[in-house]
């Protein structure tokens, strides 16, 4: 653990940060944002990154229309009353369809996670940026990637040791409601592992294993907001653990060890 951090996580939604379009260089356009916010970085910060503003530079953005649903798709999409095109598209962002009902799919996701309609996203999506009509945003292809490549140039503009997490909201098993959750990162812990540290009675830990990406992740989701907000990065000072080289499989859990499945 970070001795250092003297009990204080400081978290800032960079405020007034511009709408992003196909082939726009987002490590340039956080890098201002920050000057804008007055934020300058430092050894050991973090960057928290909604999902959909890399999705949108990456040319994620997909018209409906251009989609030809095959028969197991169109199949589905009478079992769940949802557009054929839009289960064409999460049936190819899938491995594996876990459990459906009127209205829902939920899947294991290509990247290795379980969500709903294999995060595909229509709610703060431009229908003007593509042709074809409405259209729907998938997750970037490969979000690790996408993190390393963002913090490798931030870190060369600011001579500094930074991570880059990219989070998305997800629901969970037996709770209500979404949260946010990384699908990828670099630079800073997936999991943090205390098991074999002693406990404040000296208690040997044994199973104690610490999602410390998906905790920031909450955390930052809170102040980006679900609707109008338009704060999809935030600036974080203080984690508590020490910044690692990692990748997101330390997240999710082997299929063999998931009860939930």
């Amino acid at each position: 653990m970070n001795e250092s951090v003297g009990g204080t996580l400081n978290l800032v939604a960079l405020r007034e940060f511009p709408l992003i379009q196909r082939g726009d260089d987002l490590a340039q356009i956080i890098k201002k944002s920050l000057g804008q916010n007055g934020i300058t970085l430092q050894d050991g910060d973090i960057l928290v990154i909604a999902q959909k503003i890399i999705s949108k530079a990456e040319g994620r953005q997909i018209a409906l229309d251009s989609v030809q649903p095959r028969e197991g798709a169109q199949e589905l999409a009478q079992l769940t009353g949802k557009d054929p095109r839009l289960v064409e598209l999460i049936l190819q962002e899938s491995s594996q369809v876990l459990r459906y009902r009127p209205g829902l799919i939920v899947v294991e996701h290509r990247l290795g996670f379980v969500c709903a309609n294999a995060g595909i996203d229509r709610s703060n999506v431009s229908q003007e940026e593509v042709s074809g009509g409405e259209s729907v945003l998938l997750l970037p292809e490969n979000p690790d990637l996408s993190a390393g490549k963002i913090r490798s140039l931030l870190e060369e503009a600011f001579g500094v040791r930074l991570g880059v997490l990219v989070i998305d909201s997800h629901g969970r098993a037996w709770r209500n409601g979404t949260v946010g959750i990384s699908i990828g990162l670099s630079g800073l812990p997936g999991v943090v592992d205390l098991r074999g540290e002693p406990d404040l009675f000296d208690y040997q830990l044994k199973v104690t294993e610490i999602a410390a990406a998906d905790e920031l992740g909450a955390g930052a989701s809170l102040l980006m907001g679900q609707a109008d907000e338009g704060r999809p990065v935030v600036h974080v000072r203080g984690f508590p653990y020490a910044l690692r080289e990692a990748s997101f499989t330390e997240l999710p859990r082997d299929r063999e060890r998931d009860l939930f499945r």
